[in-house]
């Protein structure tokens, strides 16, 4: 049994939750064209409206699925001319692409590609990291949540990732804080998503 199995009906309860603010933020149409970096197909079905949706990801061929087309491509170099899209939207994404230049190229992608975009990410200073579901541990050095992530935490607990897991997942997450964020995306307004009266993820709105 894997911890994010047991946790899909609250990432549910919470994305449709975000979808549904999506949805009335950006008056959501069906002639709407919209570009999801990173994303799946699984947020669109928590919507009314049915846009034209290019879904672009590294993880998987490009191929037709009727309004859905999924293209093999990097989010910081995307095969798009400037405003080539209504909306870009990213959600959960931008923490995962590597590195401070990574992130930037990723974010100037999605501010040259549409004139509107939404972005989410984690919040750094939430109590939990969504990614090992575990309390405080991601506010230390790495070397420490190397040793501690299989025992402080329920990915670690539940799943018992190899060392190499690990490893890979602490080299592929820099969470960031708000700061940070609000760096890449100068045009847009910040939002915080809040639960339990703390803020959880950071929303880059630029309307």
């Amino acid at each position: 049994m894997s911890i994010y199995k047991l946790i899909i009906p609250l990432q549910v309860l919470f994305r449709g939750s975000r979808m549904r603010r999506f949805a009335e933020m950006f008056s959501l149409s069906d002639s709407m064209r919209i570009i999801d970096v990173g994303g799946r197909k699984s947020n669109w079905t928590l919507v009314d409206k049915q846009p034209d949706i290019t879904i672009t990801n590294i993880e998987f061929n490009s191929y037709e699925d009727g309004r859905f087309h999924y293209v093999h491509t990097d989010g910081g170099k995307l095969p798009y001319a400037d405003q080539s899209f209504d909306l870009c939207y990213s959600n959960s994404v931008i923490e995962h692409v590597g590195g401070e230049n990574a992130r930037k190229l990723f974010a100037e992608e999605i501010r040259r590609i549409a004139p509107r975009y939404y972005v989410q990410t984690p919040y750094k200073w939430f109590f939990t990291d969504p990614h090992t579901v575990g309390p405080f541990v991601h506010w230390l050095p790495k070397a420490w949540q190397r040793k501690l992530i299989r025992w402080c935490s329920f990915w670690g607990l539940v799943d018992r990732p190899s060392q190499a897991k690990i490893d890979a997942l602490l080299e592929e997450i820099n969470l960031l804080s708000e700061r940070e964020f609000a760096a890449l995306f100068p045009d847009a307004t910040i939002l915080r998503e809040r639960f339990l009266g703390m803020t959880k993820s950071l929303i880059a709105v630029r309307l």
